[in-house]
């Protein structure tokens, strides 16, 4: 009987000669699989961030203001729609990609380098998008005065954290694609 020789690896899982390379294989399953809850997440919690609330307008100063109802939606600001679709995009693309590599296994260097790039444009996808909508979010914190924009997260402080948390989530997301980066670019090499 020829048995193959066998070691106990740091987490005391018994490994063959390749286990280096399944464990590899298994973080990466478990960091793909993260990526796609962090997108999911990120993308539904702003998806369905809504808030309404009765504002006080002064349309002539010698009036009194007229009081006006008035919502808060993702679905109003370019920025923040670009962002839901970047993170939407970003878990279709990672739901694909780890069952590519499921399939393979990680054995295939072609399909490695192909998820490779698709995981740099994911980077550079989610960092852009979550980039503007940052933008945007900070405009609707402090405002600008510069082009008389009025803040509007002292009205709308609900709808504010809930755009705060969902790009928090969303850069986890776009680090932990970078990660991934790491990873395809060990197992092309």
């Amino acid at each position: 009987m020829d048995q193959e020789s066998k070691e106990k690896g740091f987490d005391g899982i018994e490994r063959g000669s390749n286990g280096q390379k399944s464990g590899r294989i298994g973080c990466e399953l478990v960091l793909r699989l993260l990526a796609l809850v962090l997108n999911l997440a990120s993308a539904v919690i702003l998806g369905v961030g809504k808030e309404t609330k009765i504002v006080s307008v002064k349309l002539v100063p010698t009036l009194p203001a007229v009081d006006v109802s008035s919502t808060a939606k993702a679905t109003y600001l370019s920025a923040f729609v670009y962002n839901i679709s970047a993170n939407a995009i970003a878990c279709g693309y990672v739901a694909v990609s780890t069952l590519i590599l499921m399939v393979t296994r990680g054995k295939s260097k072609p399909l490695a380098a192909v998820l490779l790039v698709g995981d740099l444009v994911m980077v550079a996808l989610l960092f852009s998008g979550t980039g503007a909508a940052g933008a945007i979010g900070l405009m609707g914190f402090q405002g600008n005065k510069h082009v008389m924009w009025n803040k509007v997260c002292n009205v709308f402080g609900k709808f504010c954290h809930t755009v705060a948390s969902s790009l928090v989530i969303s850069l986890l997301a776009s680090v932990v694609f970078m990660v991934l980066v790491v990873f395809d670019a060990m197992r092309v090499s």
